[in-house]
């Protein structure tokens, strides 16, 4: 979305942007489906978050999926308090940017969407995904519980040995136990359904995720 060059190094705190107090606006419902954005969530119903490049077409992919509720674009894993969408870009608030899916665990499964998440980009280009390059483009599962970061790390370790298999370097994803996720501005939140036409580099390798080789399906 941005093509200027910037660093593959992330800020450390005395480098990292002050942010605000404040909370970002953003839009209160889904503009595809209606719900509410931020919840109140059905009950039993799950939160996953994911990191993989440009959230744009990331976002559209999940709200596509059967037994995804909502969706939203966000900020995470950074150092700046409420970051706006220009700071992010910087590359010194230290976020990636970010899909919040909440899910229905009774028609999908979280190994069903790690599946998802691990077919729609490349994870093993570090700080980058295709033509977007910078901190803010890395790819991380961002887990709420035990149970994901569990699934979360089978997954790579399979889908590592698939990748190597066709000639890929290792996986660069992060796992990470899941901080605060700041929500975007209204205008990125479902920004290819308002936008068709929008800018979308989302690509991925072509190799299938053995989904079930160590993941609980």
């Amino acid at each position: 979305m941005f093509f200027f060059k910037k660093s593959a190094d992330l800020p450390t705190a005395a480098q990292a942007l002050p942010g605000r107090a404040q909370e970002l606006p953003t839009a209160e419902t889904h503009f595809v489906n209606g719900h509410a954005l931020k919840g109140p969530y059905p009950q039993g119903f799950e939160t996953a978050i994911f990191g993989l490049g440009c959230f744009w077409g990331a976002e559209r992919k999940f709200w596509q999926t059967p037994g995804v509720y909502v969706t939203a674009v966000g900020y995470i894993n950074g150092i700046t308090p409420n970051p706006t969408y220009e700071e992010t870009c910087t590359g010194l608030t230290g976020h990636a940017e970010a899909v919040l899916v909440v899910f229905d665990p009774a028609k999908i499964s979280y190994a069903q969407l790690l599946k998802l998440f691990w077919e729609i980009h490349d994870p093993t280009q570090g700080m980058r995904q295709g033509n977007d390059v910078g901190t803010t483009y890395r790819s991380g599962l961002y887990v709420t519980s035990a149970e994901q970061r569990a699934q979360a790390e089978a997954s790579l370790a399979a889908y590592d040995v698939a990748l190597q298999a066709k000639g890929f370097p290792a996986i660069t994803t992060e796992i990470v136990d899941a901080p605060h996720f700041y929500f975007a501005e209204e205008y990125h939140q479902q920004y290819l359904a308002k936008n068709p036409n929008g800018y979308c580099a989302l690509s991925g390798t072509g190799v299938s995720c053995p989904i079930g080789t160590g993941v609980a399906a």
